[in-house]
């Protein structure tokens, strides 16, 4: 298996031609990299103008082994080959690594490359990125691959210090500046040009002062005055490791690398909105940053976002009456900046809130909250200056009884629970749980099964009033903001709970009907597709050139998606008729348009050539129309050829033929219309595709039926 790796952009705040300067002190030895016994010029080539010099060398290294492995191996030292092309002119270093040693069994490629800062030219940018290939290594497979990882990993940490280290020597004989290259036609002589390079070299010493250099050779900004100051480290420098250590925290190399090839990943398969990076590295971290576990959570999560539009909650979410009744609120921040959430569950009507929210609603009201978390996470990050991706829970269990582990309570507690463990991953800091009664551990038994290691590990319970001695909850919370209630001098502003009034309870109909209609406010919409009956929606065009943009998700079955033209409109279809304009079916959701009597051709015509896809498969595309009128968009069953049914039937094409032999499908979409002097953007971006991002869909929704009612679960999982 081949390991890749990927480090993120390193700056120096140094013009590149110094940079080069002290790179080239690395050879033929380096006292920083005990393991780099030396180094020999293989090749070396030099343009005429001098713009060009590429040379090759021949790298011995020490490796870091054990001494058996390095007995059965034969060898006491390696052999690398490195390349580097400079390039005066467009101020670039290019480098290529490969191993000489044993490059039948293992293969190591390493490219690096230093250049120019885009938005500064007196900053350099370094990056670097490797691939480790190991066909087989006398059995030690997997060591050879450790010690490779810990190589790396030291290369990377000590790449920054070694070329600091070289300009600090630099500094010490009195060379600040180095000039850039220019053509020999315009280069003055060599003796003016000796004289004018050491006339630079000692102005730049004059004018920059030493307190400047030291702070420089530090990491801070050392610029040319007449350059603009790019702000190093915001959200905006997505591959700066700046950035990274101020809004992600201390990652390793390999965690970087992790970190920015899942975001490189997404941004060439996801044709949605790419989340944050602090939203990958969450699933990174929930999965030891195994890169295809974290992909697959993740791409299951960002659906069942994009389906139930959990990025505009907090816009359209409009909190429930009973919210008084739910004892939980943001209350100020932890001792390590985390904003705290106060949940005073013992106060709760558990039964009184279900009874009259309802299990979907009630889940959505949590799902706000860890939205609202989320917010409060980049607040407090901006705040305090370092990063801060979690929040700390503190859970009052005072007044929880028997009445609290009512089965269908519980019930919900365990979908709310399973939900956002699946979807929120990593964002629960630590939870306090505080004067747990003894019935606690009833209901710990109850839900612990449902809750990820990593996050019962950041579980601290306190009975009585523990929490109140050493190691309690003055170890977490200044003593200032503790709540009122937990015998603090903190006013808390979070609902007391207490009974719901039996006159806010709603019947089990009402319950459930509101509880499809939380689901279907989307600005997706589903249909049934049947074989036979293809599913048709009408948009109508004023003004030529315009965009018809569409989504969808094939949630079941396999579809093949047209688009017609006609100039004219359809009948609408009649609710009472089940002619030739509509169809019945268990949802009341397939609508036909085109009427059996027009012809292909005369009555419409096809602007796009049909396109197949498959269940599972999310298609986004556009089309820009040529003429006014109207325009149909049609999804259709797809029907096995019939050259198929005559040669002999294969396992998977029977096993196909047996899940679709109920000849329905079922899509979810959504389309716009954009003006022509409203489209803005990339084409590609809208062009007909197949998104493997989504093909996760099916497997995600598949997982989820069984927690929800029948009905429900039909409707939101296809």
């Amino acid at each position: 298996m081949v390991q890749k790796y990927q480090s993120p952009v390193r700056v120096y705040k140094y013009p590149f031609e110094l940079i080069m300067a002290a790179y080239e002190r690395r050879f033929p030895t380096c006292p920083l990299i005990p393991m780099f016994v030396g180094s020999d010029t293989v090749n070396e080539f030099k343009s005429e103008d001098g713009a060009i010099h590429v040379i090759e060398r021949r790298c011995k290294l020490d490796v870091d082994a054990p001494r058996l492995l390095k007995k059965i191996a034969g060898v006491d030292y390696v052999y690398f080959v490195q390349k580097n092309s400079l390039n005066s002119r467009e101020r670039t270093l290019h480098i290529e690594a490969y191993n000489e040693t044993f490059s039948n069994r293992v293969i190591i490629n390493e490219h690096c490359c230093y250049t120019v800062h885009p938005e500064n030219e007196d900053w350099t940018c370094f990056e670097q990125s490797a691939s480790l290939d190991i066909k087989s290594f006398f059995g030690f497979e997997s060591t050879v691959e450790k010690i490779a990882m810990k190589q790396y990993t030291s290369n990377i940490k000590k790449g920054k210090e070694i070329i600091e280290y070289y300009l600090r020597q630099l500094e010490e004989e009195g060379i600040t500046f180095v000039p850039r290259w220019t053509p020999p036609s315009i280069t003055p002589s060599s003796e003016t040009s000796s004289s004018s390079c050491k006339k630079q070299a000692v102005s730049m010493a004059v004018v920059i002062p030493d307190a400047a250099l030291k702070e420089g050779l530090s990491g801070d900004a050392l610029s040319s005055p007449s350059a603009p100051e790019p702000v190093v480290g915001t959200p905006d420098d997505k591959l700066d490791a700046d950035y990274i250590k101020r809004y992600l925290g201390d990652l390793t190399p390999l965690q970087e690398s992790c970190l920015i090839r899942l975001r490189q990943w997404l941004q060439e398969t996801h044709k949605g909105k790419i989340p944050k990076d602090e939203h990958i590295l969450r699933f990174l971290r929930a999965r030891d940053f195994n890169i295809d576990k974290a992909r697959e959570i993740m791409c299951q999560s960002l659906t069942w976002r994009k389906q139930h539009q959990v990025d505009y909650i907090l816009e359209t979410w409009t909190p429930p009456q009973v919210q008084d009744y739910y004892a939980g609120g943001w209350h100020h921040h932890d001792k390590d900046g985390r904003p705290l959430y106060v949940l005073r569950l013992g106060q709760m009507d558990t039964k009184g809130l279900v009874r009259a929210l309802g299990e979907e609603a009630l889940l959505r009201y949590v799902l706000s909250i860890n939205e609202e978390g989320l917010r409060r996470c980049e607040e407090n990050t901006k705040v305090f200056g370092r990063p801060i991706s979690s929040w700390t829970c503190l859970v009052d269990l005072e007044g929880l009884n028997m009445r609290h582990l009512w089965r269908p309570g519980v019930k919900a507690l365990l979908r709310i629970i399973e939900v956002v463990e699946a979807n929120y991953p990593e964002t629960l800091g630590r939870l306090l749980i505080l004067r747990a009664p003894r019935v606690f551990p009833v209901l710990w038994t109850l839900v612990s099964p449902f809750i990820d290691d990593n996050t019962r590990r950041k579980f601290l319970i306190y009975a009585g009033n523990d929490y109140q001695g050493p190691g309690g909850l003055l170890d977490y919370i200044d003593k200032e903001i503790i709540p009122d209630f937990l015998s603090g001098e903190c006013m808390c502003e979070v609902p007391e709970g207490g009974l719901v009034p039996k006159s806010l309870y709603r019947t089990a109909e009402e319950l459930e009907n509101e509880d499809l209609k939380l689901w279907t406010e989307t600005i997706y919409q589903s249909a049934s597709v049947f074989k036979g009956a293809p599913h048709e929606i009408l948009i109508q065009i004023v003004d030529a050139s315009s965009v018809i943009t569409w989504d969808f998700d094939v949630c079941k079955g396999d579809i093949v998606f047209n688009i017609y033209h006609s100039k004219r409109s359809p009948q609408p279809p009649k609710k009472d008729s089940l002619g030739a304009h509509s169809i019945t079916s268990p949802g009341g959701n397939n609508v036909q348009l085109i009427d059996k009597v027009w012809q292909l051709g005369r009555d419409y015509s096809m602007v796009e050539s049909p396109l197949i896809c498959k269940e599972g498969e999310s298609v986004q595309g556009s089309h820009v129309t040529r003429w006014p009128g109207f325009y149909i968009l049609q999804w259709k069953f797809h029907s096995m050829p019939a050259c198929a049914a005559s040669s002999l039937p294969r396992v998977d094409d029977v096993l196909a033929s047996l899940q679709v032999s109920s000849h329905k499908c079922k899509v979810m979409y959504y389309t716009e219309v954009i003006g022509s002097e409203d489209f803005r953007g990339s084409m590609t971006s809208l062009e007909s595709s197949h998104s493997g991002f989504s093909q996760l869909s099916a497997a995600t929704t598949s997982s989820s039926q069984s927690h929800s009612s029948s009905m429900i679960s039909r409707w939101r999982f296809c």
